[in-house]
Protein backbone atom coordinates (compact mmCIF):
# COMPACT_ATOMS: atom_id res chain seq x y z
CA UNK A 1 0.00 0.00 0.00
CA UNK A 2 1.54 3.59 -0.81
CA UNK A 3 2.12 5.88 1.92
CA UNK A 4 1.00 9.80 1.36
CA UNK A 5 2.57 11.26 -1.16
CA UNK A 6 4.01 7.97 -3.18
CA UNK A 7 2.76 6.18 -6.05
CA UNK A 8 -1.03 5.83 -7.85
CA UNK A 9 -3.73 8.12 -5.85
CA UNK A 10 -6.07 5.72 -6.98
CA UNK A 11 -4.68 3.54 -3.94
CA UNK A 12 -3.74 6.29 -1.42
CA UNK A 13 -5.98 5.15 1.94
CA UNK A 14 -3.95 6.44 4.94
CA UNK A 15 -4.78 9.35 6.56
CA UNK A 16 -7.86 10.12 4.34
CA UNK A 17 -11.46 10.09 5.87
CA UNK A 18 -12.97 9.12 2.22
CA UNK A 19 -10.61 6.29 1.52
CA UNK A 20 -13.74 3.95 0.21
CA UNK A 21 -13.07 6.10 -2.76
CA UNK A 22 -9.98 8.08 -2.99
CA UNK A 23 -10.01 10.69 -5.98
CA UNK A 24 -13.83 9.62 -6.78
CA UNK A 25 -11.75 6.62 -8.71
CA UNK A 26 -14.54 3.92 -7.81
CA UNK A 27 -17.79 3.92 -9.25
CA UNK A 28 -20.59 4.58 -6.50
CA UNK A 29 -24.36 4.87 -6.56
CA UNK A 30 -27.00 6.58 -4.87
CA UNK A 31 -30.78 5.53 -5.15
CA UNK A 32 -32.93 8.21 -5.93
CA UNK A 33 -36.38 6.55 -6.19
CA UNK A 34 -37.93 6.80 -3.15
CA UNK A 35 -37.28 10.48 -2.72
CA UNK A 36 -38.32 10.95 -6.59
CA UNK A 37 -41.54 9.36 -5.96
CA UNK A 38 -42.14 11.89 -3.36
CA UNK A 39 -40.77 14.88 -5.06
CA UNK A 40 -43.07 13.73 -8.03
CA UNK A 41 -46.20 13.32 -5.82
CA UNK A 42 -45.37 16.84 -4.46
CA UNK A 43 -44.78 19.02 -7.44
CA UNK A 44 -47.57 17.33 -9.46
CA UNK A 45 -50.32 17.99 -6.94
CA UNK A 46 -49.71 21.40 -6.84
CA UNK A 47 -51.02 21.72 -10.78
CA UNK A 48 -53.69 23.98 -11.06
CA UNK A 49 -55.02 26.49 -13.73
CA UNK A 50 -57.87 28.66 -14.48
CA UNK A 51 -59.32 30.89 -16.80
CA UNK A 52 -62.93 32.46 -17.83
CA UNK A 53 -64.04 29.16 -18.51
CA UNK A 54 -63.60 27.24 -15.03
CA UNK A 55 -60.61 25.81 -13.28
CA UNK A 56 -58.91 22.19 -13.39
CA UNK A 57 -56.51 21.03 -10.88
CA UNK A 58 -54.54 17.09 -10.50
CA UNK A 59 -55.96 15.52 -7.76
CA UNK A 60 -54.30 12.03 -7.93
CA UNK A 61 -51.12 10.90 -8.70
CA UNK A 62 -53.07 7.16 -9.72
CA UNK A 63 -49.86 5.21 -11.20
CA UNK A 64 -45.89 6.29 -10.79
CA UNK A 65 -44.12 3.25 -11.69
CA UNK A 66 -40.10 4.05 -12.38
CA UNK A 67 -36.60 4.23 -10.67
CA UNK A 68 -34.29 6.80 -10.66
CA UNK A 69 -30.41 6.50 -9.56
CA UNK A 70 -27.44 8.86 -9.07
CA UNK A 71 -24.03 7.41 -9.85
CA UNK A 72 -20.19 9.11 -9.39
CA UNK A 73 -17.74 7.60 -11.96
CA UNK A 74 -14.35 9.30 -12.09
CA UNK A 75 -15.43 12.45 -10.52
CA UNK A 76 -18.46 12.48 -13.12
CA UNK A 77 -22.31 11.68 -11.92
CA UNK A 78 -24.00 9.71 -14.28
CA UNK A 79 -28.23 10.44 -13.43
CA UNK A 80 -30.65 7.88 -14.65
CA UNK A 81 -34.84 8.03 -14.23
CA UNK A 82 -37.67 6.50 -15.87
CA UNK A 83 -41.01 6.62 -14.71
CA UNK A 84 -44.35 6.10 -16.19
CA UNK A 85 -46.90 8.45 -14.52
CA UNK A 86 -50.99 8.50 -14.51
CA UNK A 87 -52.99 11.10 -13.12
CA UNK A 88 -56.49 12.10 -12.28
CA UNK A 89 -57.76 16.01 -12.65
CA UNK A 90 -60.88 17.27 -11.82
CA UNK A 91 -62.52 20.41 -13.65
CA UNK A 92 -65.01 22.39 -12.59
CA UNK A 93 -66.91 25.12 -14.78
CA UNK A 94 -67.93 28.45 -14.14
CA UNK A 95 -71.35 27.06 -13.84
CA UNK A 96 -70.33 24.41 -11.21
CA UNK A 97 -70.01 21.31 -13.35
CA UNK A 98 -67.80 18.94 -12.55
CA UNK A 99 -65.78 16.65 -15.00
CA UNK A 100 -62.89 14.32 -14.37
CA UNK A 101 -60.08 13.41 -16.42
CA UNK A 102 -57.14 12.22 -17.16
CA UNK A 103 -53.32 12.78 -18.07
CA UNK A 104 -50.70 9.82 -18.94
CA UNK A 105 -46.86 10.44 -19.08
CA UNK A 106 -45.81 7.51 -20.85
CA UNK A 107 -41.85 7.72 -20.39
CA UNK A 108 -40.51 10.46 -18.19
CA UNK A 109 -36.62 9.55 -19.02
CA UNK A 110 -33.15 10.93 -19.14
CA UNK A 111 -33.47 9.61 -22.86
CA UNK A 112 -35.73 13.00 -23.78
CA UNK A 113 -34.83 16.83 -22.55
CA UNK A 114 -38.18 18.01 -20.52
CA UNK A 115 -39.62 19.60 -23.71
CA UNK A 116 -39.63 16.47 -25.19
CA UNK A 117 -41.75 14.58 -22.84
CA UNK A 118 -45.32 13.52 -24.49
CA UNK A 119 -48.45 14.41 -21.82
CA UNK A 120 -51.31 13.61 -23.11
CA UNK A 121 -54.73 14.72 -21.70
CA UNK A 122 -57.93 12.94 -21.84
CA UNK A 123 -61.89 13.20 -20.01
CA UNK A 124 -62.48 9.93 -17.94
CA UNK A 125 -64.81 7.38 -19.81
CA UNK A 126 -68.92 8.87 -20.10
CA UNK A 127 -67.88 12.56 -19.60
CA UNK A 128 -69.69 14.77 -22.10
CA UNK A 129 -67.32 17.11 -23.93
CA UNK A 130 -66.37 20.13 -22.37
CA UNK A 131 -63.88 23.02 -23.19
CA UNK A 132 -62.20 22.41 -20.06
CA UNK A 133 -59.90 19.45 -21.56
CA UNK A 134 -58.99 22.35 -23.97
CA UNK A 135 -57.41 24.49 -20.42
CA UNK A 136 -55.55 21.01 -19.49
CA UNK A 137 -53.89 20.51 -23.02
CA UNK A 138 -52.87 24.23 -23.17
CA UNK A 139 -52.41 25.69 -19.77
CA UNK A 140 -52.19 22.65 -17.48
CA UNK A 141 -49.89 21.04 -19.82
CA UNK A 142 -47.57 23.46 -19.20
CA UNK A 143 -47.40 23.38 -15.57
CA UNK A 144 -47.24 19.88 -15.80
CA UNK A 145 -44.47 20.39 -17.77
CA UNK A 146 -42.62 22.60 -15.47
CA UNK A 147 -43.39 20.41 -12.35
CA UNK A 148 -41.35 18.19 -14.03
CA UNK A 149 -38.70 20.18 -14.92
CA UNK A 150 -38.56 20.81 -11.24
CA UNK A 151 -37.81 17.87 -10.31
CA UNK A 152 -35.05 16.74 -12.82
CA UNK A 153 -33.16 20.00 -11.71
CA UNK A 154 -33.81 19.45 -8.17
CA UNK A 155 -32.64 16.20 -8.92
CA UNK A 156 -29.25 17.05 -10.18
CA UNK A 157 -28.66 19.80 -7.11
CA UNK A 158 -30.38 19.32 -4.25
CA UNK A 159 -30.21 15.44 -4.06
CA UNK A 160 -26.61 15.30 -5.48
CA UNK A 161 -24.97 16.83 -2.92
CA UNK A 162 -21.87 14.27 -1.01
CA UNK A 163 -22.07 12.59 -4.16
CA UNK A 164 -18.44 13.85 -5.17
CA UNK A 165 -15.88 13.45 -2.21
CA UNK A 166 -12.36 15.00 -1.39
CA UNK A 167 -9.67 14.53 -3.64
CA UNK A 168 -6.20 13.84 -3.14
CA UNK A 169 -5.44 18.05 -3.36
CA UNK A 170 -8.71 18.25 -0.61
CA UNK A 171 -11.25 19.63 -3.20
CA UNK A 172 -14.50 18.28 -4.16
CA UNK A 173 -15.73 18.49 -7.62
CA UNK A 174 -19.03 18.98 -7.16
CA UNK A 175 -21.79 19.26 -10.10
CA UNK A 176 -21.90 22.45 -12.40
CA UNK A 177 -25.38 23.77 -11.50
CA UNK A 178 -24.86 24.33 -7.87
CA UNK A 179 -21.60 25.40 -6.50
CA UNK A 180 -21.22 25.71 -3.15
CA UNK A 181 -18.87 28.48 -1.37
CA UNK A 182 -15.41 27.50 -0.93
CA UNK A 183 -14.06 27.33 2.75
CA UNK A 184 -11.73 26.39 4.63
CA UNK A 185 -11.70 22.95 6.54
CA UNK A 186 -10.42 21.61 9.53
CA UNK A 187 -8.45 18.63 9.45
CA UNK A 188 -10.50 15.53 10.32
CA UNK A 189 -9.78 13.51 13.61
CA UNK A 190 -12.27 10.46 12.33
CA UNK A 191 -13.63 9.12 8.89
CA UNK A 192 -17.01 10.49 10.21
CA UNK A 193 -16.99 14.12 11.26
CA UNK A 194 -15.17 14.45 7.63
CA UNK A 195 -17.66 13.32 5.74
CA UNK A 196 -20.05 15.48 8.13
CA UNK A 197 -18.59 18.30 7.45
CA UNK A 198 -19.20 18.27 4.10
CA UNK A 199 -22.89 17.50 4.63
CA UNK A 200 -24.39 20.87 6.13
CA UNK A 201 -24.23 24.63 6.24
CA UNK A 202 -24.98 24.89 2.76
CA UNK A 203 -26.77 28.06 2.38
CA UNK A 204 -29.87 27.85 -0.11
CA UNK A 205 -31.59 30.77 -1.39
CA UNK A 206 -34.84 32.47 -0.26
CA UNK A 207 -37.57 34.44 -0.62
CA UNK A 208 -40.51 35.93 0.92
CA UNK A 209 -44.57 34.99 -0.54
CA UNK A 210 -47.62 36.60 0.96
CA UNK A 211 -51.04 35.90 0.06
CA UNK A 212 -54.65 37.26 1.09
CA UNK A 213 -58.00 36.49 1.22
CA UNK A 214 -61.40 36.71 2.67
CA UNK A 215 -63.28 34.45 4.54
CA UNK A 216 -67.53 34.38 5.28
CA UNK A 217 -67.29 34.17 9.29
CA UNK A 218 -65.42 35.44 12.33
CA UNK A 219 -61.79 36.07 12.73
CA UNK A 220 -62.78 34.01 16.17
CA UNK A 221 -63.92 30.50 14.39
CA UNK A 222 -61.58 30.85 11.53
CA UNK A 223 -58.58 31.20 13.98
CA UNK A 224 -60.24 27.87 15.49
CA UNK A 225 -60.39 26.04 12.35
CA UNK A 226 -56.32 26.41 11.56
CA UNK A 227 -55.74 24.68 15.39
CA UNK A 228 -58.29 22.17 15.95
CA UNK A 229 -56.93 18.94 14.83
CA UNK A 230 -60.34 17.74 13.61
CA UNK A 231 -60.95 20.59 11.38
CA UNK A 232 -57.37 20.99 10.12
CA UNK A 233 -58.35 17.18 8.72
CA UNK A 234 -61.47 18.05 7.62
CA UNK A 235 -60.25 20.54 5.31
CA UNK A 236 -56.95 19.20 4.11
CA UNK A 237 -58.58 15.76 3.79
CA UNK A 238 -55.78 13.78 5.17
CA UNK A 239 -54.34 12.51 8.40
CA UNK A 240 -53.29 15.31 10.99
CA UNK A 241 -51.84 15.72 14.36
CA UNK A 242 -51.56 18.81 16.09
CA UNK A 243 -50.44 20.35 19.54
CA UNK A 244 -52.38 23.93 19.37
CA UNK A 245 -50.02 25.73 22.00
CA UNK A 246 -46.49 27.61 21.81
CA UNK A 247 -43.89 25.33 21.00
CA UNK A 248 -46.30 22.59 19.81
CA UNK A 249 -45.57 21.03 16.60
CA UNK A 250 -47.63 19.55 13.67
CA UNK A 251 -47.88 17.69 10.88
CA UNK A 252 -50.11 17.08 8.23
CA UNK A 253 -50.85 16.04 4.77
CA UNK A 254 -49.37 12.43 5.48
CA UNK A 255 -46.19 14.24 6.93
CA UNK A 256 -45.60 16.15 3.95
CA UNK A 257 -45.97 19.43 5.64
CA UNK A 258 -44.63 19.66 9.95
CA UNK A 259 -43.29 22.72 12.01
CA UNK A 260 -44.15 24.02 15.30
CA UNK A 261 -45.88 26.91 16.62
CA UNK A 262 -43.83 29.90 17.29
CA UNK A 263 -46.85 32.21 18.18
CA UNK A 264 -50.47 31.92 19.22
CA UNK A 265 -52.88 35.07 19.86
CA UNK A 266 -56.32 34.21 20.01
CA UNK A 267 -58.38 36.16 16.97
CA UNK A 268 -55.57 38.01 16.01
CA UNK A 269 -52.59 36.15 14.32
CA UNK A 270 -50.49 33.27 14.18
CA UNK A 271 -46.99 32.29 13.85
CA UNK A 272 -45.19 29.05 12.83
CA UNK A 273 -42.39 27.40 11.38
CA UNK A 274 -43.39 25.44 8.70
CA UNK A 275 -41.96 23.23 5.73
CA UNK A 276 -42.61 20.76 2.89
CA UNK A 277 -41.09 17.52 3.42
CA UNK A 278 -39.41 17.68 0.16
CA UNK A 279 -37.04 21.18 1.57
CA UNK A 280 -33.78 20.36 2.39
CA UNK A 281 -33.92 18.90 5.70
CA UNK A 282 -33.68 20.88 8.51
CA UNK A 283 -35.05 23.94 6.75
CA UNK A 284 -38.21 25.76 7.73
CA UNK A 285 -39.88 29.15 6.31
CA UNK A 286 -41.13 31.47 8.90
CA UNK A 287 -45.15 31.78 8.25
CA UNK A 288 -47.33 34.16 10.08
CA UNK A 289 -51.10 34.68 9.34
CA UNK A 290 -53.22 37.66 10.46
CA UNK A 291 -56.75 37.81 11.15
CA UNK A 292 -58.53 41.31 10.59
CA UNK A 293 -62.53 41.80 10.94
CA UNK A 294 -63.83 43.06 8.21
CA UNK A 295 -67.75 43.87 8.92
CA UNK A 296 -68.97 40.21 9.12
CA UNK A 297 -65.96 38.73 7.09
CA UNK A 298 -62.73 37.83 8.14
CA UNK A 299 -59.80 39.08 6.22
CA UNK A 300 -56.32 36.64 6.47
CA UNK A 301 -52.86 37.83 5.35
CA UNK A 302 -50.48 35.16 5.06
CA UNK A 303 -46.95 35.73 5.11
CA UNK A 304 -43.83 33.91 4.66
CA UNK A 305 -40.54 33.96 4.76
CA UNK A 306 -37.54 31.53 4.18
CA UNK A 307 -39.13 30.40 1.37
CA UNK A 308 -36.40 27.91 -0.77
CA UNK A 309 -36.56 30.24 -4.14
CA UNK A 310 -37.35 26.65 -6.37
CA UNK A 311 -40.30 26.01 -4.07
CA UNK A 312 -41.88 30.10 -4.33
CA UNK A 313 -45.03 28.96 -6.62
CA UNK A 314 -45.25 25.31 -5.39
CA UNK A 315 -45.72 26.81 -1.74
CA UNK A 316 -48.15 30.34 -2.83
CA UNK A 317 -50.22 27.29 -4.82
CA UNK A 318 -50.12 24.92 -1.58
CA UNK A 319 -51.31 27.53 0.60
CA UNK A 320 -54.03 28.82 -1.73
CA UNK A 321 -55.29 25.34 -2.74
CA UNK A 322 -54.92 23.38 0.46
CA UNK A 323 -55.50 25.81 3.48
CA UNK A 324 -57.49 28.81 1.83
CA UNK A 325 -59.58 26.60 -1.00
CA UNK A 326 -59.86 23.57 1.39
CA UNK A 327 -61.22 25.67 4.31
CA UNK A 328 -63.66 27.54 2.46
CA UNK A 329 -65.34 24.61 0.72
CA UNK A 330 -65.03 22.14 3.53
CA UNK A 331 -67.01 24.43 5.91
CA UNK A 332 -68.57 27.04 3.68
CA UNK A 333 -67.15 30.74 4.16
CA UNK A 334 -67.61 31.51 1.16
CA UNK A 335 -66.07 29.53 -1.19
CA UNK A 336 -66.13 30.85 -4.56
CA UNK A 337 -63.97 29.86 -7.52
CA UNK A 338 -64.82 33.64 -9.53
Amino acid sequence: MAKWGEGDPRWIVEERADATNVNNWHWTERDASNWSTDKLKALLLAVRVQDEEGVCEVTEVSKLDGEASINNRKGKLIFFYEWNIKLNWLGTSKSGVKYKGHVEIPNLSDENDVDEVEISVSLAKDEPDTTLVAIMKREGVKKIRDAVGTYIGTLKTEFTQGMILPTVNGDANEPAPQPAPKAEEPKAKTGTSANQSKSVGVKIPTCKISLKDSFLTSPEELYRVFLTQEMVQAFTHAPATLEADKGGKFHLLDGNVSGEFIELVPEKHITMKWRFKSWPEGHFATITLTFIDKDGETEVRMEGKGVPAPEEERTRQGWQRYYFEGIKQTFGYGARLF
